[in-house]
């Protein structure tokens, strides 16, 4: 789980924020659950909806997700 996401997401539902990064929700909430990484352009539009610099996605230093943590 990408946890700092669901935080800067805040009150927002997945579809609200989906809709305005022009995702669908499905692919917006495997991201978010850490299931799925963005691609760099995917990223882009998400940090965007959202008002975050997109390349904390591919920071060495960014929270793990559950994915990461299981290999």
């Amino acid at each position: 789980m990408r946890e700092w996401l669901v935080q800067i997401r805040g009150d927002r539902t997945q579809e609200e924020v989906a809709r305005k990064a022009g995702i669908s929700r499905g692919t917006y909430s495997n991201i978010e659950r850490g299931l799925r990484n963005p691609s760099v352009s995917m990223a882009k539009k998400i940090a965007a909806a959202l008002g975050f610099d997109w390349k904390i996605f591919f920071e060495d230093d960014c929270p793990k997700t559950k994915q990461e943590n299981a290999s």
